[in-house]
C-alpha cells in the first residue's frame, strides 16, 4: 500500500509536471499577426559612410595640415581663439573621385580645386585674399581617409602676422567680409627696412599713407602657368607683368617710360603654393626719391612725372 501510494504520487507528480509542460507550451504560442521570426524584421544596418569635414568651422593650429584624416580633426568655434578658418568643403567627382589613389599636388583635379576655393576666398572675405595678410592652403585627405571613399578638398584660411612672413595670428572672429570691415587689414602703404648694402628690401611695415613711407601695394599680377622652375627664373616677366599692375594702380601709361616714373617689386609665391595651384604675385609700386605722403592710387603723370 505504501508503494502504491508511493507510486501513486509520483505518477501524480508527473502527470502534473506534464500539464505544466503542456501549459507552457501554449502559452508560448505567438499572439496573432506575428510570425514568432525575430530576424525578418530587423532594420538593416546602414552602410557606413565617409568622414567629410565641416565647413563654416575653425581650428586651434594657424600652420596648415596638408593632409587631413578624422582622427586629427578638432574644429572650434570661430568666436573661440583659433588660427585657421574652413571658409568652404568641395568634392572630388566623375573620373577625379573613381581613383584608387588620391591626385597629386599640381594635376589638373588638384589645381582645379584650388581654383574653387580661391573664389569661394574671394567671396568670403570680400575681395582678393592676396590683397591682405592672409593664406589660402587647400586641405586633402589623408591615404587613408581617401582609401576609405573620402573625395573632399577643404579651404582654410589664415591671417598671417605680417607681409614678409608664413607664421600665423590667431583671431577671436570669423574673416567673414574682413577685407571690407577690417581697415588695417588690407595692405595699403609701407616703410621698407634694407638690408645693411641698400640693395635689398628685408622688411615692410605697414605705414598710414599720409606718413611718411616709400612704397606701396599695387595689387596681383596672375603668372602664366608654367614649371616653377621656369616662373622663379623668369624675373623679367615677372616685373613687366607687375609694371602693367603699377601703371594700373597709379593710372600710368604702360609704355618704355614708365620706369623713368617709379619703379616696383613683387613677392613670389613658394613651390608649395605653386603646385597648390596659386599664381598670384603681389606687386608693390617703389618711389625712387624717396619717401612721400600720400597714396600714389589714381595719381598720374602729373604727380610721377618722367625723371
Amino acid at each position: 500500500m505504501n508503494w502504491l501510494g508511493g507510486w501513486t504520487m509520483r505518477r501524480m507528480r508527473w502527470l502534473a509536471l506534464g500539464v505544466l509542460v503542456v501549459a507552457g507550451l501554449v502559452g508560448c504560442a505567438p499572439p496573432a499577426g506575428v510570425d514568432g521570426d525575430l530576424t525578418d524584421d530587423w532594420a538593416a544596418v546602414p552602410e557606413p559612410k565617409p568622414f567629410v569635414p565641416a565647413s563654416g568651422v575653425c581650428h586651434a593650429v594657424g600652420m596648415p595640415l596638408t593632409e587631413v584624416s578624422q582622427g586629427i580633426y578638432f574644429p572650434i568655434d570661430c568666436n573661440a581663439l583659433h588660427g585657421a578658418e574652413t571658409i568652404h568643403v568641395g568634392q572630388f567627382t566623375g573620373a577625379d573621385a573613381e581613383r584608387a589613389t588620391m591626385p597629386a599636388r599640381g594635376t589638373k583635379p588638384t589645381l582645379a580645386a584650388f581654383a574653387e576655393c580661391d573664389a569661394k576666398a574671394k567671396e568670403y572675405v570680400g575681395g582678393d585674399w592676396r590683397h591682405g595678410p592672409l593664406k589660402l592652403d587647400l586641405v586633402l585627405p589623408s591615404l587613408q581617409a581617401w582609401s576609405g571613399g573620402g573625395r573632399w578638398f577643404r579651404c582654410d584660411l589664415r591671417q598671417l602676422e605680417s607681409i614678409s612672413t608664413y607664421n600665423g595670428a590667431s583671431r577671436r572672429t570669423p574673416l567673414k567680409d574682413a577685407l571690407k570691415d577690417e581697415p588695417k587689414l588690407p595692405y595699403g602703404c609701407f616703410r621698407p627696412v634694407m638690408t645693411k648694402d641698400g640693395e635689398r628690401i628685408d622688411d615692410l611695415i605697414a605705414a598710414p599713407c599720409t606718413s611718411p613711407h616709400r612704397t606701396e601695394f599695387a595689387g596681383i599680377w596672375t603668372a602664366p602657368d608654367a614649371s616653377y622652375t621656369d616662373f622663379i627664373q623668369n624675373t623679367q616677366g615677372i616685373r613687366a607683368g607687375c609694371l602693367g599692375v603699377v601703371a594700373t594702380f597709379a593710372k600710368l601709361p604702360n609704355d618704355r617710360n614708365l620706369t623713368y616714373r617709379v619703379g616696383t617689386f613683387f613677392y613670389e609665391v613658394s613651390e608649395e603654393e605653386w603646385r597648390s595651384g596659386d599664381r598670384g604675385i603681389r606687386c608693390f609700386l617703389w618711389m625712387y626719391d624717396g619717401d612721400v605722403r600720400r597714396s600714389m592710387k589714381g595719381a598720374g603723370p602729373g604727380v610721377l612725372p618722367i625723371r
